[in-house]
């Protein structure tokens, strides 16, 4: 088979897709008859040779080819041969299929010729290809209906034909007929995998592909047919223009190289956000509910590029087709997909998931299916006709239930972010009836536009709570943003604000960032940037805007504007075709320059037509086009004049033009020159004189304001530049669009307690408003701040975040983008406060009462009041006859105020409902829902009816306090009690439990034992002699926690005694009250108690708090989220004010510390006290022995008010000042005293020792010790005798004594750190005695002792051998001659330290053999001749008098080994030393003797053996002869004798002495000399 292009390689499905099941088994036939004839198409300039041959051969066919090598060039975009574009079979069932025109494309088989193999086809084959094509015509055509195209618009006037070509429709009955003919461009989207191309080298490709068929369409080039030619001529003329079509080939060949080189680099600047797309759902799939047996078919349609890939999911279990045939049925056709599920079974019912993606990405969507199977005895085969008339249920996408309830909890409130931030909001949802296999369609809305998962916003549903994040706020954030929870046809939505604020700028009064930039009206080398001015101006007015862009890829911004530009809207020009570009927007103003913008969304600098055919045509690459003309296109034509040019913008800084390309543009690209000229004139000045413009828009600058200009555009091509457009009309160069005017009428009304509604008028001709923006000010502080940062459309807005009680202002501004409008004028202020509404719903009705013509009727008051007390209620009530309900009548005409009502006049044994409607200020509220259906009739039972009105009050953590009323009916004996129901909120009915076993006198109950954070509901039931009566209604769920800003009332006692109770609340409705109860009734009687209230605060003070006053004080705010506190006083609480009352009443001074005395320094005695606080009038009174005593000379007395120090000083105490000291205090009513008694024994302890202390003082006058001499042992283990001195001078002189003898010190001490010290080393016994150091100067001396004897050395010598103890090293093993020696070394050795040795546990006995002693330092075991036996651990104990100090170490294994084996090695070498030959003197080391001399040398040799004995002289062997006589005698005794030396005998002589221990050698020089006489005369004989 015919090999094919690329983008065919990857997309043959498409053209099956169009195949009718006739068609296919035709072109298979087809493709069979014509695969040996393939090689005709080879590729390059061979196939156009080879085909241009055959077509000469047989000229009755006609056909050439005319650009075949246009699509030759062998490159990698194509990577295929040309037969793509030649009239073969892949080409003719391929391209043919794809169009309607297709049906009428056939060839007359007599006009074919049989010597070309390419054409040669029987006419019958033709036939059935032809009719296969019109099978497949009609598969086609719905194709194009589902992309919304139509036949004539296939070529998108974005792909002209070339001059003169011309565009039928084709009909059938003019099939045999030749005549013009375009491949259309393939529109639908049939998936498949192999479409998705996901490398580089296929997108490559693509891009490639794209751009010559763009540049192949521009030129009108492509392959035609002419009509048949039976002349010579003509033939001759055929051969001619193909010998010029094959020259041409050439040099196209050349070009389309160079085009694809340059579209490769084209590709790699392409944005790939802008030209790919992630996958999109246009159409989700609808969940279903069916009966069994029935069919379902789920549906959806995807958008994307490349094509995304759809699969399906069961419960996210990829769905098997083949292993599952008959049951399910995908299917994927132009773009829309579909699972359809056959004879559904209940086990079907599940979630099913569609899932698209491509390269971009992946997303999913969801459907649910409910298969259900009927129960009734309805016959089910008329359900699955479709007959459901005949169900009795409500039946819904998702079951039987009738609705779903959702319900939001945990909800997000209005936020408040800074740009940067990051922000979360979420609910947590609740759904009724909770459908386990379904999840809900969650989906959030920002102003309510759907808001899709991007890198600034994610979305995470858990399954129980929904929330979004924004990743950095910025202020397009800012805005309403509501969650919408969707469960089939039923919802739910919430909704909360989200402020976000500017940043803080970097320079101090900057403005804010602008913000929604945004880029319009993109084309190839112009972009239109526009934004929205931002709140906040920083305080001065802004004077610009600065843009800045940044190529896709690269981190380098370039500023596109020299000078700022206060329209909010700025053409950027210059832009490189096919690269993207994002944007971003600065303010400035004289501060300097605000920060940056949020980024634009990148946009890729394209042809809008090519842009449009990108995302119109993701899935279907182009593939080629076949035209059939009459002539050959012409050549080199001058464009013609734009059209419809026209100013669509213009500001005082720039004009933008915009254009449409002309109709005469010839078959290549064009350009755009744009002149101007000043209106009124003819002088026409080219504006862009260096580069021409790509796109038919084009931004003008450097216009002079006010002026008016008149503009035309020229197009230019490779042929020449054409004739201009006609010129615009006259423009003026100013702002079109102006600054709105300011707002109208803002009238603030109130909302919450934080916030208010803000409504305004449209300012009059306002143009294209962006928004407003909304200021708000405490009233008289004149600061403003912005309330929205995002502008807000439409004139209402809700003004948040404001203080609770704050009076108000607002202004509002207009933005359009020229600018921003003045202020409106300010509102009137405004209280911050709730507004009033009606009251919710009273719920819960129930009979208390029920005689024959009237009932009592109970309910729970509204959760809602209103912002205001709630005034009454009004009852209706209706009759109920067979189920129906009657019309509904007034019960009561005036509101009542309790909870309680009987409705009187009804009907004994008549069934009624009742409705309850709430009343405030602001109106009545909605009626409650129909109660039950209750029937009027005497009750004759014995026990009591329900109690009502139940409430809880004073909710903590761990307790609660539970109120109710009596029950209304109380059964045939009165009431003796109650008792409390509990259960947790989520208990079953059986798990209620009683609180009380006793039944309880009292109608309120202090519940503990809570569990925080644990939902509670209670109810009460009331006892008599009958029995228990019926429970109350259950009250509504409590949960036990400690609200945050809780308070309890506190009571006080002020300065006049009086008690009181004191509550403060910070949650007040304008109102609220305070409403007090004693024992949790209303407190009726003002006699005994004063209640007063003031703002948020209330107090309620006792008259004369007594026994009558004792119980429960509680109180409740009304309007409150349920604030209320209590307080008990009980009998000892009573006391205890009461004394603190009389206290306050009769104070006293509190006192700190009683009157106490101390000696001072001198010795003089001080008595004081001290008052807890004093104020600046109180005063003292100072008493002796019952008589008040003064300030003087013997009594200084001193009253500090600041610290409260009361305090008199004595110089001396004296025997008369024995007695009773009184300080007495008073300040302005209070009072107070205190005694200190100082007689017998107590007074002379005192009064001795203020005489110590008053010499101790005088001695310290001079030099003296501050430390007494004592004594302490160094690190080194020597005695350190010290002592501390103070109030030395230079001169004074320190003495050291020991016995009464002085010791002489060899240093003077400078006394610099006040220590003096003598240092004995060495300390022994001989050291002991008395110590003695004397300080003396001219001022006096002072001395300090220490005794250093008996107990107190003993106590020193202790000191110190544990020094010397702890000084010890580890014990080591050493090896000797006579044995294994333990050694350990001390500082120094004294003989109080006690040694011991320990061998395995047993003290060792000391031997001859095993020894011990002390060598310097050393302490040491000496193991005489060791055996095995001396194996194991040896301990050596050190005795410091007090504790023994352990060194250990093992003697065994291989330490025993090693050393026992050195002390063998050491042994040896001892015995050897000592036998060994040797010479033990005797020879001197030299000998001078005169010629003719005797020498005798003798010497003693030792050894054991007896050594061997030999001579040597000057190292040779030396023996005796008769002038040497060498002896050896006694085996000891060595003689050496010469009788007669000459100088022939001096040399150097030794003696060898050797045995078999060893050898040594002992040297003697001998040097003979001759006298000087004999010299002389022998030098004369020589003469």
């Amino acid at each position: 088979m015919m090999s094919l292009p690329f983008y065919q390689r990857h997309h043959e499905h498409y053209d099956r897709a169009y195949r009718h099941k006739a068609l296919t088994s035709t072109v298979s036939q087809y493709q069979k008859e014509t695969k040996s004839k393939a090689a005709v198409y080879a590729q390059g300039s061979t196939a156009y040779a080879r085909g241009s041959a055959a077509y000469r051969h047989a000229s009755a066919a006609g056909f050439s080819l005319d650009s075949s090598a246009a699509y030759s060039h062998g490159s990698s975009a194509y990577d295929l041969e040309s037969a793509a574009y030649s009239y073969g079979s892949t080409a003719y069932d391929h391209s043919a299929a794809q169009s309607k025109r297709s049906a009428a494309y056939s060839l007359d088989s007599e006009s074919l010729s049989r010597s070309s193999a390419a054409y040669s086809h029987a006419s019958e084959s033709i036939n059935k290809l032809a009719a296969a094509y019109r099978l497949g015509s009609e598969a086609y055509s719905l194709g194009l209906k589902n992309s919304n195209l139509m036949i004539e618009d296939q070529s998108y006037k974005m792909s002209p034909k070339a001059k003169r070509a011309k565009q039928n429709l084709i009909s059938e009955d003019k099939e045999n007929e030749a005549m013009d003919y375009s491949v259309p461009i393939f529109t639908g989207q049939e998936v498949n995998i192999s479409g998705i191309t996901d490398t580089e080298e296929e997108r490559i490709k693509e891009s490639a592909a794209y751009v010559a068929k763009r540049n192949l369409f521009a030129t009108g080039e492509g392959v035609s047919v002419s009509k048949v030619a039976k002349s010579t001529s003509e033939e001759e003329h055929h051969e001619k223009k193909s010998r010029k079509v094959a020259i041409r080939e050439s040099a196209e060949r050349v070009a389309m190289k160079k085009t694809l080189e340059e579209t490769q680099a084209f590709h790699k600047k392409l944005n790939q956000d802008k030209l790919l797309h992630a996958p999109e759902f246009i159409i989700e799939p609808r969940s279903h509910t069916i009966w069994e047996k029935e069919n379902v078919v789920f549906r959806c349609s995807v958008a994307g590029w490349p094509a995304p890939r759809v699969t399906w999911y069961k419960n996210n279990v990829p769905i098997d087709v083949q292993a599952h045939p008959d049951k399910y049925i995908i299917e994927s056709r132009y773009g829309l997909h579909s699972l359809e599920i056959t004879t559904c079974e209940f086990d079907d019912t599940a979630q099913y998931r569609a899932s698209a993606m491509n390269v971009k990405g992946e997303v999913s969507v969801y459907a649910s299916l409910v298969v259900k199977r009927y129960k009734g005895e309805i016959d089910a085969s008329l359900l699955h006709a479709g007959n459901l008339s005949m169900s009795p249920f409500a039946i819904t996408p998702y079951g039987y239930a009738s609705r779903f309830e959702i319900s939001f909890v945990d909800k997000f409130d209005v936020a408040f972010g800074r740009e940067g931030e990051t922000m979360s909001l979420g609910c947590t949802v609740v759904i009724n009836p909770d459908i386990k296999r379904f999840k809900p369609d969650i989906e959030w809305y920002r102003n309510g536009v759907l808001i899709t998962p991007s890198k600034w916003v994610q979305m995470q549903w858990s399954g129980e709570r929904a929330s979004l994040t924004l990743t950095h706020a910025n202020k397009e954030d800012e805005g309403l943003y509501t969650l919408r929870v969707a469960m089939g046809e039923y919802y739910e939505e919430y909704s909360g604000y989200v402020f976000v604020r500017d940043a803080d700028a970097e320079i101090p009064g900057a403005p804010g960032a602008p913000l929604d930039v945004q880029c319009l009206d993109a084309n190839k080398d112009y972009v239109i940037v526009s934004w929205k001015q931002p709140a906040v101006d920083g305080g001065n007015p802004i004077l610009g805007y600065f843009i800045d862009r940044c190529e896709v890829g690269t981190a380098h911004w370039t500023q596109c504007n020299e000078n700022p530009v206060k329209f909010a809207r700025f053409p950027v020009t210059g832009l490189i075709e096919g690269r993207s570009y994002i944007f971003r927007v600065r303010a400035v103003n004289k501060a300097g320059v605000s920060l940056p913008s949020r980024v634009s969304e990148p946009v890729a600098a394209l042809d809008p037509a090519d842009r449009a055919r990108l995302r119109s045509h993701p899935s279907a690459p182009w593939t080629g086009q076949i035209i059939v003309t009459e002539e050959e296109p012409a050549e080199g034509v001058v464009p013609g004049p734009p059209t419809d040019l026209q100013v669509i913008e213009a500001t005082k800084n720039y004009v933008v033009l915009s254009w449409k390309p002309p109709g005469q543009r010839g078959h290549e690209g064009i350009m755009y020159f744009v002149e101007k000229c000043v209106a009124g004139t003819e002088d026409w000045q080219r504006v862009n004189t260096e580069i021409p413009v790509k796109s038919p828009r084009f931004a003008v600058f450097d216009l002079s304001e006010g002026k008016s200009y008149c503009f035309r555009v020229r197009c230019c091509n490779s042929a020449g530049i054409g004739e201009p457009s006609e010129a615009t009309e006259a423009t003026v160069v100013d702002d079109k669009l102006d600054i709105p005017k300011a707002p109208g009428r803002i009238m603030p009304t109130r909302n919450t307690d934080t916030s208010v509604v803000v409504t305004w008028t449209e300012p009059p001709d306002a143009k294209e408003l962006v928004g407003y923006y909304i200021e708000s000010s405490v009233e008289g502080s004149g600061r403003w701040e912005p309330c929205n940062n995002n502008p807000v459309k439409g004139t209402r807005f809700i003004c948040h975040g404001l203080s609770n009680g704050e009076k108000y202002i607002f202004r509002v501004r207009a933005v359009n983008a020229a600018g921003l409008s003045e202020f409106s004028q300010d509102s009137e202020p405004i209280e911050v406060k709730a507004a009033i509404a009606a009251p919710s719903q009273p719920y819960d009705i129930v009979v208390l009462e029920s005689v024959r013509d009237s009932m009592v009727l109970g309910w729970k008051e509204p959760k809602v009041t209103g912002g205001t007390e709630i005034t009454g209620y009004y009852v209706n009530y209706c009759e109920v006859v067979d189920g129906v309900p009657g019309k509904w009548k007034e019960a009561n005409i005036k509101a009542v105020t309790e909870r309680a009502y009987r409705i009187e006049n009804l009907k004994e044994n008549m069934v009624y409902q009742f409705q309850v409607a709430a009343a405030n200020l602001a109106g009545v509220g909605t009626p409650s829902k129909p109660s039950k259906p209750f029937k009027c009739e005497e009750w004759t039972i014995a026990v009591p009816g329900p109690p009502h009105d139940v409430k809880c009050t004073e909710v903590r953590k761990d307790s609660l306090v539970l109120l109710w009323k009596e029950p209304v009916y109380t059964g045939r004996s009165p009431i003796v009690g109650y008792y409390v129901d509990m259960k947790e909120t989520e208990a079953k009915e059986e798990r209620w439990r009683s609180v009380n076993k006793k039944p309880l006198q009292k109608k309120y109950l202090k519940i503990d034992g809570l569990t925080q954070g644990v939902s509670y509901v209670f109810r009460v039931r009331a006892t008599n002699q009958a029995g228990v009566g019926k429970p109350s209604d259950a009250t509504d769920a409590v949960l036990a926690e400690t609200r945050p800003g809780t308070k309890e009332i506190v009571v006080d006692v002020d300065d006049n005694g009086v008690i009181s109770l004191n509550f403060e609340c910070d949650q007040m409705s304008p109102d609220s009250k305070f409403v007090w109860s004693k024992n949790y009734e209303p407190i009726e009687d003002d006699s005994r108690l004063n209640i007063d209230t003031k703002g948020g605060k209330s107090k309620a003070s006792f008259k004369d708090l007594g026994e009558d006053d004792l119980g429960i004080y509680s109180c409740i705010v009304t309007d409150t989220d349920g604030v209320s506190s209590s307080y008990t006083i009980d009998e000892e609480e009573m006391k205890r004010l009461l004394a603190l009352s009389h206290e306050r009443q009769f104070p006293t001074i509190p006192l700190t510390s009683e009157l106490a005395v101390e000696i001072l320094e001198k010795g003089e005695v001080r008595f004081w006290l001290q008052a807890e606080k004093l104020s600046g009038n109180a005063k003292a009174n100072f008493v002796f022995n019952d008589k008040e005593i003064f300030n003087g000379e013997k009594y200084k007395m001193k009253v500090d008010q600041t610290t409260g120090l009361i305090e008199m000083i004595m110089d001396k105490l004296e025997d008369k000042d024995e007695g009773t000291y009184t300080f007495q205090l008073q300040d302005g009513k209070a009072t107070n005293q205190s005694s200190l008694v100082l007689i017998g024994d107590v007074f002379k302890k005192l009064r001795d020792e203020a005489d110590f202390q008053r010499k101790d003082w005088q001695r310290k006058q001079g030099p003296h010790f501050v430390d007494e001499l004592g004594w302490e042992v160094t690190d080194e283990c020597n005695v350190m005798l010290k002592c501390k001195v103070a109030n030395i001078k230079k001169e004074t002189h320190i003495v050291w004594y020991k016995d009464d003898r002085e010791i002489m010190v060899d240093e003077e001490h400078d006394f610099k750190d006040g220590v003096c010290t003598l240092l004995i080393s060495e300390f022994s016994k001989k050291d002991a005695g008395t110590y003695e150091v004397i300080l003396k100067d001219d001022r006096g001396k002072d001395s300090s002792e220490l005794k250093l004897k008996d107990t107190a050395f003993a106590d020193l010598m202790n000191e110190v051998c544990r020094r010397i103890a702890l000084s010890a090293t580890d014990l080591k093993i050493q090896s000797t001659a006579e044995g294994i020696r333990l050694y350990s070394y001390v500082t120094y050795y004294v003989e109080d330290l006690r040694v011991g040795w320990v061998h395995n546990d047993t003290q060792i006995k000391f031997t001859d053999r095993v020894k011990t002693g002390v060598t310097g330092e050393q302490i040491w075991l000496q193991i005489s001749e060791p055996t095995p036996q001396d194996k194991g651990k040896y301990i050596m104990e050190l005795f410091d008098g007090n504790t023994a100090h352990k060194k250990t170490i093992d003697l065994s294994g291989q330490a025993f080994d090693e050393a026992f084996a050195e002390f063998e090695r050491l042994k040896q070498a001892a015995i050897a030393e000592k036998n060994r030959a040797r010479v033990l003197g005797g020879l001197p080391d030299v000998v001078t003797i005169q010629e003719g001399k005797a020498l005798n040398l003798s010497c003693t040799v030792w050894g054991d053996p007896t050594p061997e004995v030999s001579w040597l002289k000057n190292e040779k062997s030396f023996v005796s002869d008769a002038n040497c006589i060498l002896r050896f005698e006694s085996g000891k005794n060595v003689s050496f004798s010469i009788s007669t030396v000459s100088t022939h005998d001096s040399g150097k002589y030794s003696i060898v002495v050797k045995n078999k221990y060893g050898t040594e050698t002992s040297d003697v020089t001998v040097s003979v000399y001759i006298p000087e006489e004999e010299r002389e005369s022998e030098q004369e004989k020589q003469k």
